[in-house]
């Protein structure tokens, strides 16, 4: 366990008001804001460094990261005669969550990298391994070794209240402990575009490049959130900043320690998109808005078993009332496997009670543990893709979620050589249109006679490209 006593949210207002405080056995002068939770936390608090090589061809290759670009990688200058390979660096923040050196951090950080250092505040070093990393989240996990190192204890993220005091601490700009202080702007921000399950903290306490990873801090000085991203038009520091509530980090980290992935729940349906309004509820016989709207039913999946169909309004899930698709889709993850979920649905004019036996989800159940290792169907054809995030489709002039881009091409490899550069637009694989990794991944797969035919966007239009896989 860890352990951290601070003097309470109360004094801290205070002392942010400029009042001086008396009590709990002495008089204490309080104008000094926000120094004792930072004395307290910044031991913690770790300045993360990576390395990784990465193929040169042409002038430069850019790394794909993050969707706001919070780690800091950019692309490699133009000029010069490069090596086959060349060594990119990049930084971030993380925090001990427990004595024996286990660390939170982002994916984007510590998520496709071939050597991760960690510093200490007294200015130890230490080579650290990655546990695992959850893309869906940008929740990731490694681990130094030691005893007795200094951790952050746990808050609870449902207490914090919008227009509460809140703590950053991280390296900015690699500016190693950097402190900075703001305010709950609000909670349960999700369809962002950051992540596939988002329930973000929102605060206005300034989060730059290189704050990732680090800890959201109340003012009894426990972690309640994980600065994971920003909203900004210029690249830096606008307001609006988003945190991982601590609890979804740690059920994450639960998983990877158990067995280097997160498994989700799954039930089977499509949810029709967007907000289930009164108008439309109407039409289905039901007055009251919310809830989910099931636009289609996997065949033999667990909702089909369980009876569910086109049509039906699920507003109750175990008892809760359900408000959207998304804080939907995100409770059913949070199920385990085999475990039962109870819906009362809405269909006909009724309401009746359906339990459904949650399965994996199959995503989750195919990928494996995440240790990051290039996927095989990737490699036969020589280049690395990933979806299209807000940011990227903005950055490029590209729609989200149509097409996936290219983030990496290998030298000497088929993609090289039928002149696919990074940042391309992969529409179509052998004439399907592909908008995710996996759906690129399976037309790779279904290439006849060592082809596969890509239709892809560039700035010069768009264009078909033949590319011959090697087996």
């Amino acid at each position: 366990m860890c352990g951290l006593k601070c003097s309470g949210r109360a004094l801290f207002a205070a002392a942010a008001m400029g009042f001086v405080v008396t009590g709990h056995g002495a008089d204490a002068d309080f104008r000094k804001g926000f120094s004792g939770v930072a004395e307290k936390a910044r031991p913690a608090v770790v300045f993360i460094q990576v390395e990784k090589q990465v193929p040169v061809r042409g002038g430069y290759m850019p790394y794909f990261n993050h969707p706001y670009d919070l780690f800091g990688y950019g692309q490699q200058p133009r000029g010069g005669r490069q090596p086959p390979t060349h060594k990119q660096t990049g930084q971030g923040a993380g925090f001990l969550i427990s004595k024996d050196g286990y660390i939170l951090t982002n994916t984007h950080v510590v998520g496709d990298v071939d050597k991760i250092t960690v510093k200490l505040t007294d200015g130890r070093e230490f080579l650290a391994k990655r546990v695992g990393a959850d893309t869906k989240t940008e929740v990731a996990l490694i681990k130094i070794e030691g005893d007795d190192f200094p951790c952050l204890p746990v808050g609870d993220p449902e207490a914090l209240k919008i227009g509460e005091w809140v703590i950053a601490i991280g390296s900015p700009f690699g500016l190693q402990q950097t402190l900075t202080v703001g305010v709950v702007s609000a909670k349960g921000r999700s369809n962002i575009g950051i992540t596939d399950y988002e329930d973000f903290i929102q605060t206005d306490a300034a989060i730059n490049p290189g704050n990732s990873g680090g800890p959201l801090l109340n003012f009894d000085g426990e972690v309640i959130g994980m600065n994971t991203a920003i909203y900004s038009q210029s690249g830096g520091y606008m307001g609006i900043g988003f945190a991982v509530p601590i609890d979804m980090a740690m059920q994450v980290k639960g998983h990877l320690i158990a067995s280097g992935k997160v498994t989700r729940g799954y039930i089977g349906i499509m949810m029709n998109p967007g907000e289930l309004t009164e108008q439309m509820a109407k039409s289905f016989g039901r007055d009251e808005a919310g809830g989910v709207l099931v636009a289609d039913v996997q065949k033999d999946g667990p909702a089909d078993k369980a009876g569910i169909k086109s049509g039906d309004i699920i507003f109750e899930l175990n008892g809760k009332k359900v408000q959207d698709s998304t804080s939907f889709r995100r409770e059913v993850a949070r199920i385990m496997p085999k475990e039962k979920a109870n819906l009362s649905v809405f269909r006909d004019g009724k309401t009746k009670k359906v339990t459904v036996t949650v399965d994996a989800f199959p995503e989750d159940a195919a990928d494996g543990p995440a240790h990051g290792g290039e996927p095989e169907v990737q490699e036969k054809v020589g280049l690395q893709v990933q979806e299209v995030t807000g940011d990227l489709a903005r950055r490029f002039g590209y729609e989200t979620g149509q097409g996936v881009i290219i983030a990496e091409v290998m030298r000497g490899s088929p993609a090289e050589e039928a002149g696919l550069q990074t940042g391309m637009l992969v529409l179509e694989v052998n004439r399907k249109e592909v908008n995710s990794v996996k759906e690129f991944e399976q037309a790779i797969g279904k290439g006849k006679d060592g082809n596969v035919l890509l239709r892809v966007r560039t700035e010069q239009g768009t264009r078909f490209v033949n590319l011959r896989i090697e087996d």
